[in-house]
């Protein structure tokens, strides 16, 4: 009797506590900000099995990047860890001295991280051939289409380092990273681009030390398709920015050419392919392995979009035995295992990239909820996830939030921004050791730093 009086104590406690949590996130619904904004909210103790509070969390929103949730738990269920993104370097023909009369194949894997020593590796095993001439050089892109950007991307952010050309060949993400430094007053600064290349030209325009030149600009000739980076204004302090290049697949190439030609080693002429070259047997010379895990933890730490997409596509890849996979392809893996392992309607829904990018995408915050839960409690997913998201005033996305408050190193969470909408999801440790799993979405908000500060009370109430 009395230990039957004890649990009845303990549960009715944890009740008590569950509903001053409900009535404090019930309050937040107060705030100026949902005046002239939409919010969804969600939250499901892991450890007990039980719903805490809910709040139009069926009504769809724009997930902006918490939409990588959905992807990086699709790709660790349907790819697993050890999967890698390989690039290959391979060629047939004949060896006669140090001309290959034949092919040298690059086939394109989709790696969103080979960055300029990655790219070394592939020409050092050229060189290690003794190859200084080879009649052709294919780039094989066939992987996927020839469509560079997800639907419902703006096409005003072509020139942003967050939106880069998609192509099955990428280098340094598909973008150059500017750095503009002042030298003498009234003299032109000193303007350095990684990777150099000529395959972009650079416009310097700019005054060091000069405010009457006015406010400076990094830019490129987007809005011509062109690559040529111009430089204006005023440098008064050592200036980065990072802007894409593109077509990927034409960056790539040039500039593995031009790694070529230093070490010695002519090309004849270059095609670029999109059918895949298996059905040549090539030899292989190299393969450089991505693992799946590098790229997810790009993906959520930092909200990395071209990891995302990666992912997106590599699962439309491993669903499908035909080149030339599209977008299309991607939402179809998407929709297949939200059917299958979450028994969800995907027709309910509209996901149509990895990363969240699109305007088009339409979730609920009980969907992305249920990509929680499914990861926590499949510890081979959760695992690699967990340690992935952001942690609260630590690192990632989410290294200047939430100091000097409850939630502080307690929560792990995806961001998500994009012109009107800010979104929060991931996991909360309570203060009674609960594992919290919560999702919240802001949309209409004029300005997301309002729409932070809500999410991080949020957390902060979850927290205490």
């Amino acid at each position: 009797m009395y230990k039957l009086i004890i649990l009845l104590f303990i549960f009715c406690c944890e009740s008590i506590q569950a509903q001053t949590v409900a009535e404090r996130l019930d309050a937040l619904l107060n705030e100026d900000l949902l005046k002239t904004s939409e919010v969804g909210m969600t939250v499901f103790d892991l450890t007990t099995g039980e719903s805490v509070y809910r709040y139009q969390d069926e009504k769809l929103y724009r997930p902006a990047s918490t939409e990588k949730v959905i992807t990086s738990v699709t790709a660790l269920a349907e790819l697993g860890l050890d999967y890698t993104m390989d690039t290959r370097l391979g060629y047939t023909g004949q060896m006669d001295g140090d001309t290959l009369h034949g092919t040298l194949y690059v086939v394109g894997g989709f790696d969103p991280e080979l960055m300029e020593v990655h790219l070394d590796s592939l020409v050092e095993a050229v060189a290690q051939t003794g190859i200084h001439y080879i009649d052709t050089l294919v780039a094989d892109v066939s992987l996927m289409d020839s469509v560079f950007w997800g639907p419902g991307w703006s096409w005003d952010d072509a020139p942003y380092a967050f939106q880069p050309y998609l192509s099955p060949l990428m280098l340094n993400r598909g973008c150059v990273e500017v750095t503009v430094t002042p030298t003498q007053a009234d003299s032109l600064p000193l303007v350095t681009c990684v990777p150099a290349s000529s395959f972009y030209q650079v416009n310097n325009q700019a005054v060091s030390r000069q405010p009457s030149a006015g406010k400076l600009k990094i830019t490129r000739n987007w809005m011509e398709h062109g690559n040529v980076i111009t430089i204006t204004g005023n440098v008064d302090k050592k200036t980065q920015q990072t802007l894409s290049i593109g077509p990927s697949q034409d960056f790539w190439i040039h500039v593995f050419k031009e790694r070529l030609i230093e070490i010695g080693v002519e090309v004849g002429q270059t095609v670029f392919s999109d059918k895949s070259s298996a059905d040549k047997h090539p030899i292989e010379l190299f393969t450089l392995k991505r693992p799946l895990g590098e790229v997810l933890k790009q993906a959520l730490k930092e909200s990395d979009n071209l990891c995302a997409e990666a992912m997106f596509y590599h699962l439309a890849a491993h669903d499908t035995i035909c080149c030339r996979i599209s977008s299309e392809d991607g939402t179809k893996a998407i929709q297949a295992f939200m059917k299958q392992a979450l028994g969800f309607n995907p027709n309910h829904y509209k996901i149509v990239d990895g990363s969240g990018v699109s305007l088009y995408n339409y979730v609920s915050p009980r969907l992305l909820l249920e990509y929680l839960k499914y990861a926590y409690y499949h510890r081979d997913i959760f695992l690699p996830f967990y340690d992935s998201l952001p942690i609260a005033g630590i690192d990632g996305t989410l290294k200047h939030r939430m100091k000097k408050t409850p939630a502080y190193r307690n929560v792990r969470a995806k961001t998500g921004s994009v012109t009107g909408v800010s979104s929060l999801a991931g996991y909360a440790q309570a203060k009674n050791g609960h594992q919290l799993a919560f999702v919240i979405i802001n949309q209409n908000v004029m300005k997301l730093n309002q729409a932070r500060n809500f999410q991080d009370k949020l957390c902060s109430i979850l927290c205490q």
